[in-house]
């Protein structure tokens, strides 16, 4: 029986709604001796040794037992860190699922859904997979989110700051005009990059009843394979994301994830350290880039978006592929010619820089 006969078979089994899926695609993981890897935005440092350590003493005989469903140790541990109360925090099993629960419990509204026409590509998947209308509203031309395109019915907003895969963060002070603009509507803002910039929107709110928060351990704490996400707002909010879960899968992140994940918080000097290391990276690369012909939109993430005057983001994507250099290459028309890169360890990102010289001196 041929692939085609088998797919054919299988999917007569489907649903209507799973034969419109089009997923979310995840960065690669190869295991390639040697690679450098700059495609995922992780983290080149690890985790606190204070986590390592939390995790290996829960890796015990109790992983017989269930979790906690209320995860109140670290609730409690992330509500003190953002001076709010426990009940204005929500976690769950990565800021994925957290976002899974947003779309469904908050943003599914008779009006359609507003997000930039680029930012987190997971938006649009959610939208299908849980039938939200949407509109997608374009990013200006300095690739800057524009709060007055935003002037028009909705169901809710949602957009990533800083954004991706541009890095550019929209200030707090638009933000707070977005709020006051749509008071009756969610306004949802996905800072998985936000320990990389200067402001967080969690400050804003005890002030506004409509504003969403969500953050991850992935990017800034080195975290990424325990798969722990949060959301912050008022008591209201998070008890609509907590009725959601309840209903889908209340035991949503297990003891090893609460154990590291709560360490993590009582080790922010580390924390820091680390974020101060790599937004020093990411202003040496730029400048280094800059300097060989390329164009670098002004980053506040982790990771920064690329061009270069002459050269095509297909070519130098698969000219670093030859030299076991990964990073992100997306087809959306408005940056087709940009290269996404994370921002690796100091000796990485010098390797990045020596191999793409090259490659600008030989074809010059």
């Amino acid at each position: 029986m041929s692939l085609t006969t088998i797919t054919v078979k299988m999917s007569q089994f489907w649903s209507k709604l799973v034969h419109e899926l089009v997923p979310y695609t995840p960065g690669e993981q190869p295991q390639i001796d040697g690679l450098i890897k700059l495609n995922t935005n992780e983290n080149p440092y690890g985790p606190s040794p204070k986590v390592l350590a939390a995790i290996a003493a829960a890796n015990s005989d109790t992983l017989r037992k269930y979790p906690d469903p209320n995860a109140s140790h670290l609730k409690q541990a992330l509500a003190a860190d953002s001076g709010l109360d426990i009940n204005q925090v929500f976690v769950g099993n990565s800021s994925d699922e957290v976002l899974a629960h947003v779309f469904k419990g908050l943003l599914k509204q008779d009006a359609p859904l507003l997000f930039p026409d680029l930012t987190y590509s997971f938006y649009p998947v959610y939208c299908k997979l849980f039938e939200i209308d949407s509109v997608q509203v374009p990013l200006d031309e300095n690739f800057e989110i524009d709060i007055d395109a935003y002037d028009q019915e909705c169901g809710g907003i949602i957009f990533a700051n800083p954004n991706a895969p541009t890095g550019i963060a929209l200030p707090l002070s638009k933000i707070r005009l977005l709020a006051r603009r749509h008071p009756n509507r969610v306004l949802v803002i996905d800072e998985a990059y936000v320990d990389f910039a200067r402001e967080s929107a969690v400050s804003l709110i005890s002030e506004f009843d409509n504003i969403l928060v969500t953050q991850t351990f992935s990017k800034s704490r080195s975290l990424a394979g325990l798969r722990v996400g949060m959301a912050y707002g008022q008591a209201h909010l998070i008890e609509a994301l907590e009725r959601v879960k309840n209903s889908f899968h209340p035991y949503a992140l297990d003891s090893l994830a609460l154990a590291g994940a709560t360490a993590s918080l009582q080790d922010n000097n580390y924390f820091t350290q680390c974020i101060e290391r790599i937004n020093q990276t990411r202003a040496k690369t730029i400048s280094s880039l800059e300097a060989i012909g390329f164009n670098v939109l002004p980053s506040q993430a982790n990771f920064i978006l690329a061009r270069h005057q002459t050269q095509a983001a297909s070519e130098l994507f698969t000219f670093l592929r030859s030299n076991k250099i990964i990073v992100r290459h997306f087809a959306h028309p408005r940056i087709n010619n940009f290269l996404r890169i994370s921002i690796g360890s100091d000796d990485e990102m010098q390797t990045l820089v020596d191999v793409l010289s090259e490659r600008c001196r030989s074809t010059s």
